[in-house]
C-alpha cells in the first residue's frame, strides 16, 4: 500500500513538473498512450502464450488481459513518464510470472516461445495499426492527418519496443530466445554459450542500465545503433515514409 502511494505521488509530481515547464499536453499524451498500448500488448502476449503452453500462473493472476492496469509496474510506469517527458529512456510492465517446468517443449524452448511472443505481438500490432493508418490516409484526406500521425507514433513505438526486447541481454526477451535456439544444438560450444548467458543473468539489469547511461552521457548511442536501423526498415515497410 505504501509503495502504491509513493508511486502515485512521484507520478503526479512528474506530471505537474512537466506541465509547469512545458505544457505540451498533446505530445505527452500521445507518447504515453503509445507506450501503454505497446507494453500492454507485450505483457498480455507473454501471459497468453504461457497459459497456452501449459502454465496457468499468469492467467490465474488476471494477466491474460488488455487492461493496462493489470500490467503496470510502479517504477516502469514512472520511467514511461520520464521517457514521454524527455524523449529518451525506457519503460516496462510488471514481469509475467512463468513456471518453466510446466511449459510444453521443455523449460528452455517453452520459455523461449513465451519470450518471443512479446516482441512478435508488438510487430503484429504495428502491422495491424499500420494497415488502419494507411486506410485512414486513403479515405480521410487532410482531415485525417492528425489521426494518421498518432497511428504512426504508436506503430513506431511498438516496433522499437519489439527490437529493443530482442536484444540478447537479460532481463530482455532476446536472451531467453537465444537460450532456446541454443538448446537445439548438442555441441560443446552451445553448452558453453548457454552457461555464459546464464552467468550474465545476475548482472543483466546493471549492464542494460550501463549501456543506457553510456548512450546518454557519452554521446555514443549503442542501443540506438543496434535497434534503430532494423526498426526504421520495418517501419518503412509497414508505413512508408514518416509524415
Amino acid at each position: 500500500m505504501n509503495r502504491d502511494r509513493i508511486f502515485w505521488i512521484v507520478a503526479v509530481a512528474i506530471l505537474v513538473a512537466y506541465f509547469m515547464l512545458r505544457g505540451d499536453i498533446l505530445s505527452f499524451g500521445i507518447t504515453i498512450i503509445a507506450l501503454l498500448i505497446a507494453v500492454t500488448v507485450h505483457e498480455c502476449a507473454h501471459a497468453w502464450t504461457a497459459d497456452y503452453l501449459g502454465d496457468p500462473t499468469a492467467r490465474l493472476l488476471g494477466r491474460v488481459s488488455l487492461n493496462p492496469l493489470v500490467h503496470l509496474d510502479p517504477l516502469g510506469t514512472v520511467m514511461m513518464l520520464i521517457t514521454a517527458l524527455t524523449g529518451f529512456g525506457i519503460g516496462w510492465g510488471k514481469p509475467v510470472p512463468v513456471t518453466p517446468y510446466r511449459l510444453r517443449y521443455g523449460a528452455r524452448r517453452g520459455t523461449a516461445l513465451v519470450a518471443l511472443s512479446g516482441p512478435a505481438s508488438n510487430l503484429a500490432a504495428a502491422i495491424l495499426l499500420g494497415l488502419v493508418a494507411r486506410f485512414v490516409q486513403g479515405v480521410a484526406g487532410p482531415q485525417g492527418v492528425w489521426l494518421y500521425r498518432v497511428l504512426q507514433i504508436i506503430v513506431l513505438t511498438n516496433i522499437v519496443i519489439a527490437m529493443f526486447n530482442l536484444l540478447p541481454l537479460p532481463p530482455l526477451d532476446g536472451h531467453s530466445v537465444l537460450i532456446g535456439l541454443l538448446s537445439f544444438s548438442r555441441s560443446r560450444w552451445a553448452w558453453q554459450a548457454t552457461e555464459f548467458i546464464y552467468s550474465l543473468q545476475r548482472y543483466g539489469p546493471m549492464l542494460l542500465f550501463g549501456l543506457i547511461l553510456i548512450s546518454q552521457f557519452f554521446g555514443f548511442n549503442l542501443i540506438g545503433r543496434l535497434i534503430g536501423g532494423p526498426s526504421f526498415l520495418i517501419f518503412r515497410a509497414i508505413m512508408g515514409r514518416l509524415v
